[in-house]
């Protein structure tokens, strides 16, 4: 069997390129799949769960329908949609996962995570991060109230219209930021890299987030581990494919 591992689509709107590659993606590959993982930044921005933007409906179906044939999915939430919850998971027949994981994949133990905690030396963003990670922020954003022996339920959120310019905004105020930092500081730092690796003792990691599809070696305490790196669909799709002899870093057009 195949496990797939996939990040930063930035699905959006404006770019209808990369949503029909990702629809044939599920219909040529991940359709023969035991399961399908996604490390974030899935899409280019995510305003809330109850926002009914037809693309977040056409990517659901074609999620659920995966995973109806039989094809196990996971998630987990990027710098740009780590407002995704649990009531579109649902829709897509995908489970929700924490920030950093360990996974059995065909045989492997590997450890997947976006990749922004990584990046440590880029500090201003790791301000931001624990910032819009605080969850009575996010509550704030959203307007979750919990009532007593139930879950969380969207009770009069900020408006739609008013969530999105704040997302428009810290977007345009992101690449602004980004254009101003060397690509070292928007890298990983190694020695977090190192100390992920000591901590949870596995001989694979792969993450997105920096765009800089590559497998790179690691060597901690004596040993050889592999730092996989996933690329942005921007013009051809990329995924880690793993099987029972071999974990490979593959490359496919639209």
């Amino acid at each position: 069997m195949t496990t797939l591992i996939i990040a930063d689509l930035h699905l959006n709107e404006h770019e209808p390129a990369i949503t029909a590659g990702f629809l044939r993606f599920l219909r040529e590959q991940a359709v023969h799949a035991s399961q399908l993982y996604i490390l974030g930044d899935f899409f280019d921005y995510w305003i809330g769960d109850d926002d009914p933007n037809p693309l977040h409906k056409t990517v659901a179906d074609a999620l659920k329908f995966l995973s109806d044939s039989g094809v196990k999915i996971f998630f987990i939430c990027g710098n740009r949609d780590f407002l995704l919850g649990k009531r579109y998971a649902r829709q897509c027949g995908m489970t929700l996962l924490p920030d950093t994981q360990v996974i059995e994949a065909e045989g492997h133990q590997i450890l997947i995570l976006h990749g922004d905690t990584l990046c440590t030396d880029d500090t201003d963003y790791q301000h931001y991060r624990r910032r819009v990670h605080t969850p009575w922020i996010q509550r704030l954003f959203l307007w979750l109230v919990r009532v007593p022996r139930g879950p969380p339920r969207l009770f009069l959120g900020l408006p739609l219209s008013l969530r999105l310019k704040i997302a428009k905004k810290m977007r345009t105020g992101s690449q602004s930021a980004n254009q101003r930092k060397s690509e070292a500081i928007m890298d990983v730092n190694q020695n977090e890299v190192m100390k992920a690796f000591r901590q949870y003792r596995t001989r694979w990691m792969i993450h997105g987030h920096t765009h800089r599809p590559a497998v790179h070696d690691v060597s901690a305490d004596g040993e050889t581990h592999f730092r996989g790196v996933l690329g942005a669909w921007h013009s051809q799709g990329s995924a880690f494919k793993i099987t029972p002899d071999s974990i490979s870093l593959i490359f496919f057009p639209f």
